[in-house]
């Protein structure tokens, strides 16, 4: 029987290969500590499941307005407006009537995107470590993934020359996610305009992936929005999984020009018909409600908190193989472990069946990655600590074999 051929580039997530795996091996009995997942281990907060059962209960169960409910789209663009820069009385940078989208979650948010923009044979940009799907769902669609270096020495961030090198007349968009999955990294403002500006010279569109941009430990990352003469080229991506803990919840947006959004509209319209109206509902409430920044402002800190753990805990092996950068957002760590001179399967194997964590190998993001190893922080203080505590140790016996 035929098959779509298609997928013979994809392949499956790394990152729900190494949870599968983890389950399997915690249902045969085995101690495991999982430092691998990308989820909050928060529980959704209780007045937000309130606000879904309230709408489940007045009769939220029904067809809606395909590009979402006006009111969450009138709470995301406000939520928006929060990120122009500056105060110059400029009107919200996106319509909630045109230029927002309610999507199934951030990956459905990023699919809509893509879908809108590109056309067999053309090439993104995408640099190398980031999360897999972004490269992935580009393949799916029948797109060119073109790699771009993000050198460790160079923050995880590529060089200006990096994406001119990459470029080619095929060369339609470019894919950003700052905070970065995996390495946690953040641009300066400087760095962020030379690309929307070298992305406005080449005419690409600039496809940002922010759901992390509520998660940042130091310097707070500046979103594409925050440029106002560049935002007929961007689209930005976001959900309320990470910041509300809403991950099952599956419920994001995108917000771009009316021209793609009309696209998306289409794309969604039959891909999903609309996003449940019960989720929507609560969705708006999380957005909306001061009390819900609140919430969402102390899991920010228990993150900050645990960064400062794996830090501390860092500090009392003064001589380790590891190498350890903080990392300025998102809330995984991004273990340097090179000097040991195993790939990055190999240590998340060996970590596993002889340490008893849970990581994904760096090489699930890209050939950059490889040596390095994706901890988690969205773990229980006493996982976080018994777990690093367990990847130094291995780390140290390991070095002198």
């Amino acid at each position: 029987m035929r098959l779509n051929r298609q997928f013979e580039q994809i392949v499956q997530s790394p990152t729900v290969a190494a949870t599968d795996r983890i389950l399997a091996l915690k249902a045969a009995g085995r101690p495991i500590i999982a430092l691998n997942a990308g989820d909050p281990d928060f529980t959704t907060p209780p007045e937000i499941i309130a606000a879904g059962v309230r709408a489940l209960q007045a009769g939220w169960t029904h067809y809606v307005p395909s590009r979402g409910l006006p009111e969450l789209r009138a709470a995301i663009a406000a939520q928006l407006a929060q990120l122009v820069d500056g105060s110059n009385g400029q009107k919200p940078p996106y319509d909630p009537q045109h230029e927002i989208l309610v999507s199934h979650g951030g990956i459905h948010a990023y699919y809509l995107a893509m879908q809108s923009i590109l056309n067999p044979g053309d090439e993104v940009l995408i640099p190398d470590p980031s999360w897999g799907t972004h490269a992935n769902l580009v393949r799916q669609l029948r797109g060119t993934v073109r790699l771009v270096p993000a050198l460790p020495e160079d923050g995880f961030l590529p060089r200006l020359t990096a994406w001119e090198n990459a470029l080619t007349p095929q060369t339609c968009a470019i894919v950003i996610n700052y905070p970065a999955n995996p390495t946690g990294a953040i641009p300066a403002r400087a760095y962020l305009r030379d690309l929307l500006a070298f992305a406005q010279s080449h005419d690409l569109w600039v496809v940002s992936d922010e759901v992390y941009q509520n998660l940042y430990f130091e310097q707070k990352p500046l979103s594409v929005a925050a440029f106002p003469e560049f935002r007929e080229r961007v689209v930005l991506l976001n959900s309320l999984s990470k910041t509300y803990a809403m991950t099952g919840w599956r419920v994001g947006y995108l917000a771009a020009p009316q021209a793609l959004v009309d696209n998306a509209l289409r794309a969604s319209q039959n891909s999903i018909t609309c996003v449940a109206p019960f989720v929507q509902q609560a969705a708006a409430f999380a957005l909306s409600d001061p009390a819900m920044q609140i919430a969402a402002a102390g899991m920010h800190a228990a993150y900050a908190r645990r960064r400062q753990l794996v830090l501390d805990i860092y500090n009392q092996y003064p001589v380790t193989p590891l190498k350890l950068t903080p990392p300025q957002g998102a809330f995984y760590f991004f273990l340097d472990l090179r000097a040991l001179g195993l790939s990055s399967t190999e240590i998340c194997e060996r970590i596993l069946d002889e340490a008893g964590v849970g990581l994904v190998p760096g090489t699930a993001f890209g050939r950059q990655g490889e040596g390095f190893v994706r901890m988690t922080i969205a773990a229980s203080d006493a996982d976080i600590a018994a777990g690093f505590r367990a990847i130094l140790d291995w780390a140290q016996k390991a070095g002198r074999a």
